[in-house]
């Protein structure tokens, strides 16, 4: 039995099996969602177990165990969307919600329900995780000892550590998705996630740094090693802050570090790359297809297949498996990220791209895994080529327009460089610019390409989602800073 087939079965036990619902259900609320001339129809049923726990002033606080399952109908005709959805998905409630999304779709001709459907399943193929059960493992007293873990080492690790919050979030989510078709496939999707944020105090000031893991496995993934590496980086982010001074301001040249700051590109150019946009003339790259959008060299991905991060899915929440798009290569914009309804409108194909926050949301084009490729260069000889400026190996928050691709990023550790040399911690120190024009000012990118430890998360229209962003050093030669000092 392929992983594929097991995720099927696993989803039809717990969704369908529990709430009583055949298959001669499920195919007569497909065929209605399909019927007066519908060009995309589709059930998605999903549950998701979590369980959480914090960590606050060395204890653990509180934790929470949550469950939430539930079924969306779609249906649609040239575009025009009508979407119904319930907690209740036994069968006469299914029937119900099917015929509310169907009655709000007011286009088409009345005919008959669809006729002649039987389930099928898709195939697909499971290997990108284990379809394990990370709530079942995050049982209180493994939790709870790891979050004291987590705090001692932080004290432990140097004296100026005065306080200490963590937590730990599992969630085991169950989907199966059928389409108008009548064609089945489900996903199985374990998520693991460990956050721990330090504040160091000396000389009457105070500073944070902050650190997270996680992705789609099992909580043996959280050894010493990996917990340990993670607090050292956060505790080693605050001392480090500690000694900061106020960071210059104005137009310089900006080095950016490996792996999570590639959230800025992900933001800042990520969502002008999705289907949607495209579709709706939304997007800084409308019109841009086969044109030099980025320096040479630069290259950006877009990949759903890679093993265990939590951008990740065997397939997309439309039931198309896990693709790998190039978007951009060697600077000339080749490719786009879609969703089934926008890739028919546009004639494009669809790239495993249709993802959902839950059932209770429409499906739209948004990033997996989204990264720029490696170069070739040391990173040390990058950090080299600078005057002056400002090198940022982490970020905070920030703030994305994105239609014009204009961008804010606050960084929690950042450095000044000065004569090829990082010389002193900066702090205040926000990355200000649009995105597509930051893209054609990369001017060296490094061989040390990373993905983040597993802390990012992507937001739009109200949806959020994991995700994952990467990058090798970059230098960006133009770039505004804002800052406090001069």
């Amino acid at each position: 039995m392929n992983g594929g087939t097991q995720a099927l079965d696993l989803a039809r036990a717990r969704l369908w099996d529990r709430s009583e619902l055949d298959e001669a259900t499920v195919v007569r609320a497909i065929g209605t969602l399909a019927s007066r001339g519908a060009d995309l129809a589709d059930l998605y049923f999903e549950s998701v177990r979590s369980r959480q726990w914090n960590l606050e002033n060395g204890q653990v606080s509180n934790g929470s165990f949550t469950i939430d399952q539930g079924v969306g109908a779609r249906t649609s005709r040239e575009g025009r969307v009508a979407f119904a959805y319930s907690a209740d998905f036994r069968p006469e409630a299914l029937l119900d919600v099917a015929a509310a999304a169907q009655s709000l779709r007011r286009d088409g001709v009345d005919s008959a329900e669809a006729g002649g459907l039987r389930l099928a399943s898709r195939s697909s193929s499971h290997d990108l995780y284990a379809m394990i059960d990370p709530v079942e493992q995050a049982q209180a007293e493994i939790c709870i000892a790891l979050l004291q873990k987590v705090d001692a080492m932080a004290r432990a690790a140097d004296p100026r550590i005065v306080d200490v919050r963590a937590n730990i979030g599992a969630a085991d989510k169950v989907m199966l998705v059928v389409d108008q078709d009548a064609q089945m496939a489900a996903d199985v999707r374990p998520v693991l996630r460990l956050f721990v944020q330090v504040i160091a105090e000396a000389k009457g000031r105070r500073a944070q740094g902050m650190d997270g893991i996680g992705g789609r496995y099992g909580i043996e993934r959280f050894d010493d090693a990996a917990v340990g590496a993670m607090v050292a980086n956060a505790v080693r982010q605050a001392t480090v802050n500690l000694d900061a001074r106020p960071a210059p301001s104005g137009v310089m040249s900006v080095v950016l570090g490996p792996g999570y700051p590639g959230v800025l590109f992900h933001e800042a150019i990520g969502h002008g790359l999705e289907g949607d946009h495209h579709r709706l003339k939304l997007s800084a790259f409308t019109g841009m297809l086969g044109k030099q959008i980025a320096s040479k060299g630069v290259t950006v991905i877009d990949d759903g297949g890679m093993s265990e991060r939590l951008g990740s899915v065997a397939m997309d929440d439309e039931g198309t498996p896990a693709d790998r798009t190039v978007l951009i290569e060697d600077g000339i914009l080749v490719g786009m990220m879609q969703d089934r309804l926008n890739a028919g409108m546009m004639n494009w194909k669809r790239t495993g791209n249709g993802r959902r926050q839950s059932y209770a949301h429409l499906p739209m084009p948004r990033m997996t895994n989204t990264y720029l490729g490696a170069g070739e260069e040391d990173p040390a000889d990058i950090i080299a080529s600078v005057g002056r400026g400002i090198y940022a190996p982490a970020f905070g928050g920030g703030q994305v327009d994105i239609v014009s691709g204009r961008f804010n990023f606050s960084t929690t550790e950042a450095w000044l460089i000065e004569d090829g040399k990082l010389t002193a911690p900066v702090e205040g120190a926000t990355l200000i610019g649009i995105g597509h024009e930051a893209l054609k000012h990369i001017s060296r990118i490094g061989n040390d390409l990373a993905l983040d430890a597993g802390q990012a998360s992507c937001g739009k229209q109200g949806q959020n989602l994991s995700v994952s962003v990467g990058q090798p050093t970059l230098r960006i030669d133009e770039m505004m800073v804002g800052g406090r000092g001069e």
